[in-house]
């Protein structure tokens, strides 16, 4: 996986500002030896804007990544506090061009250790408010500790995926089983529907019969008592 692009151009932003600290330190010393600096100092004020602009783009970045999201909240702190650093040193280095300050010139040695090494494993002079995770690492160690948190990060992320993943598949059988369960309950409602039309039909012929039974037995009745009021008529008394 490639390096994120804002630490490389933080990185590349701290060897701009040694390097403007090393131009001065050579400045100074062609001041002090009677030479021509003139040359130098323009190159001097270009690279001071250009470390501005770069400071700025930092600052840009890091915006848009922490409203993205793109980074944990802590990771955000950490390179607030790195762009913080350049800001205070990119106000030093202003300062020493323009001689406002009166500081002992460091060494050639001394701007070395503090700026390291061309490969990059020296450790970072403007680390002021290191965290306990990284007081002490080199550049190098802290971009690959940065790796390491962004992997952890993408691995955390694609376990989630997966367990979302399964939670969906899940979710499809329930919802298909339900469907099926539906489809059982319908057709139980539809033979209920059907039980109970029968029911009715059959309770609605047997009141018929019934009432056709109790008519029947009124008749007989009937027809008894005039046998015997006839058959009392004509008897003779």
């Amino acid at each position: 996986m490639s390096q994120d692009p804002w630490l490389q151009n933080y990185d590349a932003t701290c060897r701009l500002a040694q390097e403007i600290a090393e131009n001065i330190h050579e400045r100074n010393r062609q001041q002090r030896t009677g030479g021509n600096p003139a040359k130098i100092n323009m190159t001097l004020r270009a690279s001071l804007q250009k470390l501005k602009q770069n400071i700025a783009q930092l600052k840009d970045g890091l915006l848009r990544a922490s409203s993205a999201r793109r980074i944990m909240q802590s990771e955000a702190d950490r390179r607030q506090n790195l762009i913080d650093d350049l800001l205070t040193r990119e106000k030093q280095l202003n300062a020493t061009f323009k001689g406002d300050i009166t500081q002992p010139e460091p060494s050639r040695l001394t701007l070395m250790a503090e700026g390291g090494a061309s490969q990059g494993v020296a450790a970072n002079p403007w680390l002021v408010n290191e965290t306990e995770e990284t007081r002490g690492l080199t550049f190098g160690e802290i971009k690959q500790q940065q790796q390491r948190i962004i992997e952890a990060q993408d691995a955390g992320l694609d376990a989630l995926a997966a367990v979302i993943s399964r939670q969906k598949i899940m979710g499809q059988e329930i919802g298909n089983e339900l469907d099926e369960q539906n489809e059982i309950i319908d057709d139980l409602s539809h033979l209920v529907d059907k039980t109970d039309d029968r029911i009715r039909n059959e309770t609605r012929r047997v009141k018929l019969v019934e009432t056709k039974s109790a008519s029947c037995g009124m008749l007989v009745v009937i027809v008894l008592l005039l046998i015997a009021i006839v058959v009392i008529a004509v008897w003779p008394m």
